[in-house]
């Protein structure tokens, strides 16, 4: 008895790889809608704290975090200072600091969701954190860490894409914040994470 060895005709093999192809592209697609997805939210989230934040400011006349009425509005709120500036850093651990005390004010007031007894920074849609931080003349509202795709997408949908100018600035994505030294240039290494900050 002979056998025969049957392959895989030519037509069976690109039928297979079309198949494939069609299937990592509708993968690579599908990722791209989700990244889309987050980098909307993320800009839509720092649209409404700011907004939350000059909400605040317009009802009770004073800075969030830093307002020294506080507690005379609700009894477990911690006052500020009243000062007119917000200190701490953007993601300050320390309770009493006014970029902390800020969140609890903003909840008290109704203006973002979440227990007001809690000052943890909210969470953006690509698993970091949002802070503010003051600087003179004004606050920073800061998403860190970021990809460079998405900081890149974030300051060319809202600003000029060049991270050292406009009202979108970034920043290395470890440590303090320093506004009078934000980057220059993206790096070209894709795995670089970021702190993109708006000036409000």
């Amino acid at each position: 008895m002979v056998f025969t060895q049957r392959g895989f005709t030519l037509i069976e093999i690109s039928i297979v790889l079309i198949i494939i192809g069609l299937l990592l592209g509708g993968v690579l697609k599908g990722q791209e809608m989700i990244n889309d997805a987050k980098i909307r939210n993320i800009e839509q989230d720092m649209a409404g704290i700011a907004a939350a934040i000059h909400t605040y400011q317009d009802r009770y006349k004073a800075l969030p975090g830093d307002d020294k009425r506080a507690a005379g509005r609700w009894a477990a709120a911690s006052d500020g200072d009243g000062d007119g500036l917000l200190e701490g850093d953007f993601d300050s651990a320390t309770e009493t600091d006014e970029s902390r005390i800020m969140w609890r004010h903003l909840r008290y007031a109704g203006l973002l969701q979440g227990d007001p007894a809690q000052s943890g920074q909210p969470r953006h849609a690509a698993g970091g954190l949002f802070g503010v931080q003051g600087k003179s003349g004004g606050l920073l509202l800061c998403a860190r860490p970021l990809t460079k795709k998405f900081a890149e997408i974030i300051d060319a949908h809202q600003d000029d894409g060049q991270p050292d100018k406009g009202a979108i600035r970034v920043f290395a994505a470890t440590g303090a914040i320093d506004f009078s030294a934000p980057l220059t240039s993206y790096d070209s290494d894709e795995s670089t994470a970021y702190s993109l900050c708006k000036i409000l």
